[in-house]
């Protein structure tokens, strides 16, 4: 059995104790790079683990940069994340279950931006509508993703995290009654919005 660890520390830029975001899970600490025999051939493998979920993934350095596994985002990118929250939501006029399949592959892309988008177009102030049970598992879920990368960027807690998040989510546009009326001016104020945020 040729399953002893090698012990290395540094492969395709990553090296053991860096947190990484691997896009299906999120926010992960490779713990060890180890070499696997797999039928016959020798492998080596980002051994990953994600705290929070109590689970361990092993990731074939090979791959590691083909599915999107990447270092974590500078404080100068979270911060511009931050700032997509504060953003007017924009919410396309198609069936929930394809924007539901959208918001999906923006939370597993792995892209912060991407993730904080989602967070601000199914965010839910206290005198707004409720959302449903989907709308609801989608938004933690990407609050979450959100919160787990920005809480080791910046070295806070991940309380801490959701709660910046939430000032900036509170910082945008004044949602509530007016809301229905902007939907249908959405277009034009988004291009304007995507302008102000390059």
């Amino acid at each position: 059995m040729a399953n002893a660890p090698k012990k290395t520390s540094q492969r395709q830029g990553f090296k053991t104790g860096e947190f990484i975001v691997y896009p299906a899970h999120g926010v992960g600490q490779i713990t060890l790079i180890e070499e696997q025999e797999v039928a016959g051939l020798t492998m080596e493998l980002f051994v990953i683990e994600f705290q929070k979920d109590k689970m361990r993934l092993k990731v074939p350095v090979a791959k590691a940069l083909s599915i999107g596994m990447r270092k974590l985002s500078e404080t100068g990118f979270v911060d511009r994340a931050l700032k997509v929250t504060q953003g007017r939501a924009r919410i396309k006029r198609t069936m929930w279950s394809r924007r539901a399949q959208e918001y999906d592959a923006k939370i597993n892309s792995g892209d912060i931006i991407s993730i904080a988008e989602v967070v601000r177009d199914l965010y839910r102030a206290e005198n707004q509508p409720e959302q449903s049970y989907s709308e609801r598992q989608l938004y933690e879920q990407a609050l979450d993703r959100m919160a787990r990368e920005i809480m080791v960027v910046k070295k806070i807690s991940d309380t801490e995290a959701v709660r910046l998040i939430e000032t900036n989510l509170n910082k945008g546009p004044r949602r509530g009654a007016k809301a229905e009326g902007e939907e249908a001016e959405g277009d034009a104020s988004s291009s304007d919005d995507a302008e102000k945020a390059a």
